[in-house]
């Protein structure tokens, strides 16, 4: 949010707002041309088309642009960390289409909570606050000589979407899950039918110097 403001003072207005990362990316997830298959198909849940344009702050589309995409399944739990799921579910990245498009099938993610005997919800019960997140959808957007996003959308609906513990709720990156029941549509997606659709556009700003460029380094679980 500081980079945000920092760009504002600048005149700079417009891009797609950053957030938190959060503590669960997994890196050198499948790399795949315009569109991927995120879910491994274990798990029932609703289906859900997930796509949108990256584009750069004079509205150009961004082709070869990396969409890394990272969520919860059903259950509020993430790949890697969950050992009942198989590596890299419900983990993507995606090099956008000549027209810097980009679109993902995979399944609608679940909020979820702190672990109940954990130190953060210790913590949380002892400012007496709840641990819980809204349904959300983490990205990392980099395209050659703009500036490295990090990002992630809340689901419109959730019932924790304006109090979401982690503070990571904002107007521009709340998006929202429509029904789909065409079935011609659902054909032209390769998709069984009834799903849900989302579609989230990126804006990026140039970057000042390669090191704009690349995603901030910090300690994770798995880093390239």
């Amino acid at each position: 949010m500081r980079e945000d403001a920092r760009e504002r003072q600048q005149g700079l207005n417009g891009g797609t707002p950053r957030t938190i990362e959060g503590p669960l990316y997994v890196a050198n997830a499948p790399l795949s041309e315009g569109y991927a298959r995120m879910d491994d198909g274990a798990d029932s849940g609703e289906v859900m088309w997930l796509h949108g344009q990256v584009r750069d702050q004079h509205g150009r589309p961004l082709p070869g642009a990396v969409v890394d995409i990272w969520h919860a399944n059903t259950l509020g739990n993430y790949s890697f960390f969950d050992k009942s799921q198989s590596d890299y579910n419900l983990r993507r990245r995606v090099k956008t289409d000549a027209d810097g498009r980009y679109a993902v099938r995979s399944i609608l993610p679940s909020g979820y909570g702190c672990p109940p005997d954990g130190p953060t919800q210790a913590w949380l019960d002892r400012l007496g606050r709840h641990g819980n997140r809204p349904a959300h959808i983490h990205f990392f957007v980099a395209a050659p000589g703009h500036k490295h996003l990090t990002t992630q959308i809340n689901l419109n609906g959730d019932r924790y979407l304006w109090d979401d513990f982690a503070f990571a709720t904002r107007d521009e990156l709340i998006a929202d899950p429509v029904k789909i029941s065409d079935p011609a549509l659902a054909a032209q997606r390769d998709l069984p039918g009834e799903h849900t659709e989302i579609r989230f556009d990126f804006m990026l700003y140039a970057a000042g110097d390669s090191a704009e460029e690349q995603r901030i380094k910090r300690p994770r679980a798995l880093e390239s």
